[in-house]
């Protein structure tokens, strides 16, 4: 479901003859090596096993690089390890045959699992493993168990991406394409600042910080994730840091039609290990940047209107050509107020014609997204959208979060790539 482009049966593409595609004794490094004599016998084997991963895949070219943009989540509910296994496998397969580097990984799970399955992504990446960690994302346990699922935005390009450090710790990757630098940073935290407010600010400060060693500033960013833990116990102070912060580095000057406000999520979804909140960034910096922010889009008004500082829409210059971000986005109407309060269908189809109104607003459609994150309140609410929008042709990763009103159930984020393909 949710965009399937290919099922992988442990780790590896199923063939239509040969060797069987199943890996033996739990591991992900080769095939075993049962022989069949004809398709049917082949079809009989592989027809007694469940698909192990949902893998989608898409990518957008460019003259100078190509992006690829790897959504996987386990097919059905099983042991850690082994879907750990099986999803890092079929990622690592994936980037091993387009050739890319990581630029930007989320690994979504149940907290205390999220380090045991880091041994089983090394294992499964190899020399694609550069040292830059992956984002770890605590979310609830949901219907596929403990790893809910992987998102992996990468790269093939000469020279590729390299690792970008905020000190001695790895923080993200950066890539120089053309006539500009593309930054991805990735799970900044500051748990020493203290109390979340305090975190929150210090996390805009070290991306700041960041940004300008390379020649950036805030200006250059086109999107941030604000990962929130507990955000309906603070996510009114967690606005005033931020709005407070954009005022004083002038992304927003009082005047929001004209401010320079990036495209943002804000979610329930926290790091792992403590911290109360963590950034991650995606910033253009240089000449040919060319970002584009539209702070109000398709049916809704600038979010600023009720104190959250983000565009709904940025438009940025990327490796493979153009990427639209939408922000996060919910069942909320022209003048801010939420809708379909207690009604989960209704929300969740409010939720999408409002995020496809905005693509359309910006000329793309569903074929253009490369990736999307759902998020629902409850198990009750993701079984709604898991059974009413089976079809919906957009690759993701599906969690359990708290949103960042009560009364909202759903939340969707997405970007799209004019003219890109599936793999």
């Amino acid at each position: 479901m949710f965009s399937v482009s290919r099922q992988v049966w442990h780790g590896r593409l199923v063939r239509p003859w040969g060797t069987c595609p199943a890996l033996c004794h739990g591991r992900t490094s080769r095939p075993c090596h049962n022989r069949y004599r004809d398709n049917g016998t082949l079809a009989k084997h592989i027809s007694e096993r469940r698909p192990a991963t949902n893998l989608s895949v898409r990518i957008n070219e460019s003259a100078s690089a190509s992006e690829v943009f790897v959504t996987a989540s386990p097919e059905g509910s099983r042991p850690l390890q082994e879907q750990a296994r099986e999803v890092f496998g079929a990622v690592a397969e994936t980037l091993r045959r387009e050739k890319a580097h990581i630029l930007q990984e989320r690994i979504f799970g149940v907290e205390d699992a999220l380090d045991a399955i880091l041994p089983v992504r090394s294992a499964a990446y190899g020399d694609l493993d550069d040292g830059g960690p992956p984002v770890l994302l605590s979310v609830p346990e949901g219907p596929q168990g403990m790893l809910a699922g992987v998102q992996v935005h990468a790269v093939r390009a000469a020279p590729g991406p390299k690792v970008f450090r905020c000190g001695k710790k790895a923080c993200g990757r950066m890539l120089k394409v053309g006539g500009y630098d593309y930054v991805a940073l990735s799970g900044l935290v500051a748990p020493e600042a203290g109390a979340g407010p305090a975190q929150a600010r210090a996390i805009f400060e070290k991306a700041e910080a960041a940004l300008r060693r390379v020649g950036g500033n805030m200006f250059s960013v086109a999107r941030t994730w604000l990962w929130l833990g507990d955000i309906l116990s603070w996510y009114g102070e967690f606005n005033r840091v931020r709005s407070g912060f954009f005022t004083e580095r002038s992304l927003l000057d009082g005047d929001p039609q004209h401010s320079r406000l990036p495209a943002s999520t804000g979610i329930g979804v926290g790091p792992a290990g403590g911290a109360r909140c963590a950034l991650d960034v995606i910033a253009v910096i240089g000449q040919d940047a060319g970002i584009e922010y539209f702070r109000a889009a398709g049916k809704q008004q600038c979010a600023y209107q009720y104190g959250s500082a983000f565009s709904r829409v940025a438009r940025a210059t990327t490796p493979g050509g153009r990427t639209v971000y939408v922000s996060g986005t919910a069942a909320i109407d022209e003048a801010g107020k939420t809708q379909h309060v207690g009604d989960a269908a209704g929300q969740i189809k409010m939720t999408i014609d409002n995020v496809r109104a905005a693509l359309s607003n910006v000329g793309c459609t569903d074929a253009d997204v490369v990736y999307a994150i759902v998020y629902s309140k409850t198990p009750e609410v993701e079984k709604v959208f898991r059974e009413q929008w089976a079809d919906l042709a957009w690759p993701c990763v599906s969690v359990l979060s708290d949103i960042c009103r009560d009364d909202l159930l759903f939340e969707v984020e997405a970007a799209a790539c004019p003219g890109a393909r599936k793999a």
